[in-house]
């Protein structure tokens, strides 16, 4: 696989650091990369788009799955995640996280995450969607997240990581074979560098979570703008299974005009017990699916969308009121706080919700050790298409994959330096080509991509709708081509130019698999085509952009990833 030679408009790099591996993003998959590269000696340098403890792991409020509990195992685990993929999770990397996944969450724990424990002092489980045991590990209650950001952030600080936040990753930087060779970033404020600048490294590690921010309404924080796949896309990578966006079922309904990052109403709250009902107080999950309430997030938030439109309703109830004071303020703070905030209080009345964005299942298509289709570039967390989540995530399993994967990825570019001695390699960046750079968008073309992708691929998504969105977004690409090649103009390089384009980027690529995946399955739900087709769709959707940024779309043979067809760096030289 070759580069596309695109490259997003911005000015040349005044300033270069160099690293045996960058790895960009600060969730638990970066983190936990960046940790097990630099206690194998790599010099590593973190890259991170705002705080280091500011990425999407923080908000995660349900917890973490693992085969942890008594009479649990990882073969019952591996069945649920199975079932919830809908026929396209890959096995054998479903294998991968559920064995090693008990263990990955041990060396979190020894790395300092603190999860809430029973009487007995053992770790206190509790039950999600599309689990039929109780295997979540929480903190907090429902800070789950934050307490696996706290933990990791303190040891990257205590480690002496070099770090560099509030910067934006650009473009992924080739040698000239192709191979991986640093990546282009703009810092944002004042510090040890500013402006845009270059870390030269052998190895990136893309860990840049995910793109909820594509749509109007979200859970995924403000900096979730799908940076880390427009990358890949441009560097010549394929991504795969993009129209997979799941929709949480229970977000915190805050009108119909709300936009951006909603607060998220945690699946444990259904886990330990809460009950979906309409405006009537219908337990309307009932009869639906053998879990109710409990089932994959798919159908709950299909059952949501369908009573909503039936009613003519703007959302739906979650009523926890049986739980009392006492566990509310216990069990759930974080959530009994947002809806208090909000002027609602759980204690005494049901919570409005209605489904929201809120996770990628593609991405970056990478192989069993986080390898994509571009030689040194790796990819894990919610950025990376494993093979894992199918066509819809089962609860919890996200942060599991993120730390199981991105253990596999260091010790695969371990593997590569002890075996070479590319610790004295220093690669040397192909020079920015000589024609103007991807054109960018205005900043608020990013409201249209999101009003479009809301109205036209959101959770019910149809041929006519996705045609509409398809055209709205070619005119928005047509116009910023158009207006560089006529006369050399673009928008202002700038955090909200690049994130305009990058989210464009990643939203024409999601529309293309929708319009050609004519079937249900999962979380993608085209009403004219209600029924699962596996003669036809139990197979991955692969996208790649071409050199003149028009986008070339294939499918797999099977419902397996074939090789990513390229070796480890050890095999490179």
């Amino acid at each position: 696989m070759t580069s596309t030679g695109i490259r997003l408009h911005a000015p040349a790099p005044g300033w270069s650091i160099s690293a045996d591996v960058v790895v960009v993003g600060s969730g638990v998959a970066g983190l936990t990369a960046a940790l097990r590269c630099e206690a194998a000696g790599l010099t590593t340098v973190v890259v991170t788009k705002a705080r280091l403890d500011d990425g999407s792991t923080r908000w995660a409020q349900g917890g973490i799955a693992a085969a942890l509990g008594e009479g649990d195992t990882p073969e019952q685990h591996l069945q649920d995640t199975l079932v919830a993929g809908a026929g396209l999770c890959d096995e054998g990397a479903v294998r991968l996280l559920v064995t090693e996944g008990p263990d990955a969450v041990r060396r979190l724990i020894s790395t300092g995450a603190h999860f809430d424990t029973d009487d007995g002092g053992g770790i206190q489980l509790t039950r999600e969607g599309g689990h039929h045991r109780r295997r979540i590990a929480h903190a907090g209650g429902d800070a789950t997240g934050a307490e696996i950001s706290r933990a990791l952030v303190e040891a990257v600080r205590a480690r002496g990581l070099r770090t560099v936040e509030n910067a934006l990753v650009l473009d992924l930087l080739t040698d000239a074979e192709g191979r991986t060779a640093g990546v282009t970033l703009h810092v944002m404020g004042e510090g040890q560098h500013d402006g845009v600048g270059a870390v030269h490294a052998p190895a990136v590690v893309l860990a840049t979570g995910g793109m909820g921010q594509v749509f109007s309404a979200t859970t995924n924080p403000s900096v979730s703008t799908g940076d880390g796949v427009a990358l890949a896309l441009r560097a010549g990578a394929e991504v795969s299974d993009l129209e997979f966006v799941q929709f949480h079922p229970t977000v915190l309904f805050l009108g119909a005009d709300a936009e951006g990052q909603q607060p998220l109403v945690s699946e444990a709250v259904r886990g330990e017990g809460a009950h979906l009902v309409d405006g009537d107080g219908v337990r309307f999950m009932v009869g639906q699916h053998e879990l109710a309430e409990l089932a994959p997030r798919d159908i709950v938030a299909k059952g949501i969308t369908r009573r909503m439109q039936e009613q003519d309703a703007e959302h739906m109830f979650l009523d926890a009121r049986h739980f009392g004071a006492d566990m509310w303020e216990h069990r759930f703070p974080t959530i009994l706080a947002a809806c208090r905030a909000h002027g609602i209080d759980p204690v005494t009345e049901p919570i409005p919700i209605a489904p929201a964005a809120h996770y990628a299942s593609g991405g970056v298509r990478t192989d069993a050790r986080g390898r994509t289709t571009v030689p040194g570039l790796y990819a894990c967390g919610e950025v990376a298409c494993t093979g894992v989540h199918g066509a819809n995530r089962l609860a919890s399993n996200s942060l599991l994959e993120g730390l199981v994967y991105a253990e596999r990825i260091a010790a695969d570019i371990a593997a590569a330096h002890a075996g070479n001695g590319l610790h004295a390699r220093v690669p040397a960046p192909v020079p920015d080509p000589e024609r103007p750079a991807h054109p960018l968008l205005a900043p608020e073309a990013r409201f249209a991509i999101q009003r479009t992708m809301t109205d036209g691929a959101g959770v019910l998504r149809s041929a006519e709708s996705l045609e509409k969105a398809a055209d709205q977004l070619q005119r928005l690409h047509t116009e910023a081509r158009d207006a560089l090649d006529e006369n050399g103009k673009t928008a202002e390089p700038g955090v909200d130019t690049w994130e305009a384009t990058n989210l464009l980027c990643v939203a024409r690529v999601l529309v293309a698999a929708a319009r050609l995946r004519e079937e249900t399955r999962g979380c993608h739900w085209r009403e004219d085509r209600a029924e699962r087709d596996d003669t036809a769709w139990r197979r991955h959707i692969v996208v790649r952009l071409n050199p003149d940024r028009s986008l070339a779309v294939h499918t797999t043979d099977s419902a397996n990833f074939p090789p990513t067809r390229h070796h480890r760096l050890s095999q490179e030289q």
